[in-house]
């Protein structure tokens, strides 16, 4: 059974991390912690809040490390003494429920040449990336950190691009990802069939079901569509629910095995 998720409200804002297209940024909560805070009114909206909390959500339930992610409230009159034109806009079209990553003080970013990584967890790390289509875990921008002799996955932000084409989204789950081999264990890929028996018990049709649930409705109504949030839910766990069966097959195809 999975958790609910935490509501925390932004109180402080303090560094903006620019290496981010959709500036995100380190703020403190009311809870007493200091969160990454990935915002609705960033460029790709709230899908890309949508794909980093279904991928964060599936990467705990699969086993890996990752933060804990919380619903962050920003009030309407936050940010108005800002002094940087871009982020008072950002923050002035991020009013109500952002998504909070906890902020991993004194992490580190992995360094495939630096840190060894046993090919059976490399190989689950890749079949996750299959599944959520994400382009995002490459040599140039690994999203792993590793914090207290630990691998940490972070960021899935990148995922799910089948929603920025919403219109064409029929058929979306069952098409191959051959931007995987770009991914930065592709090459530690072994044993496909192991790995796959592990994610299939873990990522099962009623946990993802369980995580697109918890998605905010007023995420999904941002997107300006007709179907209502329910159906856009529906749609998410259909597309996971056939690409879950999909995964092996299609990595064996590019391995040869």
């Amino acid at each position: 059974m999975i958790h609910p998720i935490r509501h925390v409200n932004i109180i402080r804002y303090l560094t903006p991390l620019r290496e981010g297209g959709s500036l995100p940024a380190i703020t403190e909560a009311d809870d007493g912690f200091l969160y990454v805070t990935k915002f609705r009114g960033a460029g790709q909206g709230t899908k890309a809040l949508v794909s980093d909390f279904i991928g964060g959500m599936l990467a705990k339930v699969s086993g890996f490390y990752t933060p804990e992610l919380v619903f962050c409230y920003l009030d309407e009159s936050f940010g108005r003494t800002e002094p940087d034109e871009e982020i008072q806009d950002l923050l002035k079209f991020s009013t109500g429920l952002n998504l909070g990553v906890h902020y991993l003080s004194g992490a580190i970013t992995f360094d495939p040449a630096a840190t060894e990584i046993e090919p059976q967890i490399a190989s689950r790390i890749v079949w996750l990336d299959y599944l959520l289509t994400n382009v995002d875990r490459t040599y140039k921008n690994t999203n792993m950190l590793v914090w207290k002799g630990d691998l940490w996955l972070i960021d899935h932000g990148a995922s799910l691009y089948f929603h920025h084409n919403w219109d064409n989204r029929k058929g979306a789950s069952e098409k191959s990802f051959p931007l995987i081999k770009d991914h930065v264990l592709f090459s530690k890929l072994s044993d496909i069939d192991r790995a796959n028996e592990w994610m299939l018990s873990k990522i099962t049709p009623e946990v993802i079901d369980e995580v697109v649930g918890l998605l905010p409705a007023d995420w999904l109504t941002a997107y300006n569509v007709e179907e209502g949030p329910d159906s856009i839910k529906r749609e998410y766990s259909d597309f996971l629910k056939t690409r879950i069966h999909l995964v092996a097959t299609h990595l064996k195809s590019m391995t040869n095995g």
